[in-house]
């Protein structure tokens, strides 16, 4: 078996990719006919053109005009669908998945409630049709208000035990430091809820620190520049707390040149928890499995580190020890 068949062949979890930001071209023609909104492009092809990555305002772009779409729950059980079925096209047997719902409530006043039964509907439907589970990472973004932070932590608590299994922050890091949303953070983790924040992105050490500090991370979005600062390597090094490594994002917004220059093998020589991830697939040209290709062509990784890389996402799932000891034997098969 060659390299590149077992990664395709390989069972694997994904724990850092964006629900939203997972759309398809395909599917945002869909639903922009659905509700008559004008796009930028009105084929496929033309969109596929349009969602090339260029720089990070063009991305907020795409994700503003992804979230204009998405203006019912029936909307958002057709992205979730989509996505779960994506996701068994690759063997991706579990995924850990953020989604914002107040982008969703302010713009077109869904209720949380509607929401979360769309996105389980299309989980009992991928559950039922490819035997692959998905839970929900729920997420503010970190440029709205620390009270509207709040609702969303309300929010993901009463989601517990309907899917809803970690609190995230996401958005623009600059200007939004990890410590305006402190007290929605206390409040789920009071309640239960990980905390799995974004975190040294756009930003350096100083909001891994802070995602470290003030909201108590169990799991660090991203935390790629954490590389400049020796003593929080060190941190998370002896705490090994897990890094959601999106190696492609990270090149397409400018965190590093290239994947050639990428510190993924700076992190894992340090000693780090690395997981390899996708973040925003369509809109970065990319899939878990083409991640999984390019950092073993890159840096020369064979199955053996492959390996423990994928089993690293299994131990770092948030799922009940018995579920997560399943799949841990599903991968040792």
């Amino acid at each position: 078996m060659t390299l590149e068949s077992f990664i395709r062949a390989m069972p694997k979890v994904e724990l850092h990719v964006h629900l939203e930001g997972s759309t398809r071209p395909e599917t945002l023609l869909k639903l922009a006919r659905r509700h008559g909104v004008t796009l930028p492009a009105d084929t496929v092809e033309g969109l596929r053109k349009w969602y090339e990555f260029r720089d990070f305002d063009h991305f907020i772009d795409v994700y503003i005009i992804i979230s204009h779409c998405l203006r019912t729950a029936d909307d958002i059980e057709l992205i979730a669908r989509e996505f779960l079925e994506g996701q068994a096209a690759q063997n991706i047997i579990h995924s850990e998945v953020t989604y914002t719902p107040y982008s969703q409530y302010a713009k077109h006043r869904i209720s949380w409630n509607d929401q979360l039964a769309a996105v389980n509907r299309a989980r009992e439907w991928a559950a039922r049709e490819y035997g692959i589970s998905m839970t929900l990472t729920v997420d503010i973004a970190r440029n709205e208000s620390t009270e509207d932070g709040l609702i969303t932590a309300e929010w993901a608590i009463e989601g517990m035990g309907q899917g809803v299994t970690a609190f995230g922050l996401g958005g623009p890091e600059v200007g939004n430091p990890p410590e305006k949303h402190k007290p929605a953070f206390d409040r789920a983790r009071a309640a239960g809820l990980p905390s799995v924040p974004h975190a040294g992105e756009m930003v350096g050490p100083a909001s891994v620190w802070g995602a470290l500090r003030a909201l108590k991370a169990d799991r660090i979005g991203h935390g790629v520049r954490c590389v400049e600062d020796p003593a929080l390597v060190e941190e998370l090094r002896a705490r090994q707390i897990p890094l959601e490594v999106c190696p492609t994002s990270n090149v397409c917004l400018k965190v590093v040149p290239s994947l050639a220059e990428h510190p993924l093998p700076k992190l894992l020589d340090a000693g780090l928890y690395v997981t390899i991830n996708s973040d925003d697939p369509p809109m970065f040209n990319t899939t878990l499995t083409d991640e999984w290709l390019a950092i073993a062509t890159t840096f020369g990784y064979e199955i053996e580190m492959i390996e423990k890389l994928s089993f690293n996402a299994v131990r770092a799932s948030l799922l009940p020890a018995n579920e997560k000891a399943d799949l841990e034997r599903r991968f040792g098969e």
